[in-house]
């Protein structure tokens, strides 16, 4: 008889879109044929989008170990609940430079081996006041100049209709 192999298995968005400047909370669950061990063990790593070599982002074994040095040391912080099967782990102050794939593997022994979690992250700019200020006065003017350019039609076509029933009382009149 073949035993059913043990692994655990790592489960993230696969693409995430965040602005500029703001917090991101990475979510990361898994799901193991054992349960939590006291040696259960998280890794996130990082690779730019210059597909250079990975870098550490953060590490879990019994308790949240902060990183010393890195892109990330003093802008990732543990939001994850072992029991509840979450590792997930939160980005500060996300820059354009944090473009690109992170990865969140578990180990839960005997559970070592299995899937890796992926998660590509896109930091887009945020859209400052002034442009959506903008945006907001063009679509309004626009509307605006429509509605006048429709009450003006209406106008137009009413004044007409009553010098054509005018001129058509005249002309009835003098027959």
């Amino acid at each position: 008889a073949l035993w059913p192999a043990a692994a655990v298995e790592v489960h993230t968005s696969k693409e995430v879109d965040a602005v500029n400047g703001t917090n991101l909370r990475l979510k990361c669950t898994f799901s193991s044929s054992s349960p939590v061990s006291q040696h259960l063990s998280v890794t996130w790593n990082f690779q730019p989008e210059d597909q250079s070599s990975h870098e550490p982002v953060f590490y879990y074994f019994k308790e949240p170990y902060k990183l010393p040095a890195g892109r990330f040391k003093e802008r990732v912080t543990w939001d994850g609940n072992i029991e509840r099967h979450d590792v997930s782990i939160v980005l500060w102050n996300l820059q354009p430079t944090d473009n690109g794939t992170f990865t969140c593997q578990v180990k839960n022994p005997p559970d070592v081996g299995g899937t890796i979690g992926e998660v590509r992250l896109r930091v887009v700019q945020k859209v400052h006041f002034s442009e959506i200020h903008f945006l907001a006065v063009a679509i309004g003017s626009a509307c605006v100049l429509m509605i006048l350019v429709v009450i003006v039609v209406i106008i137009c076509r009413h004044h007409r209709k009553k010098a054509q029933e005018k001129r058509t009382e005249v002309a009835d009149t003098e027959l």
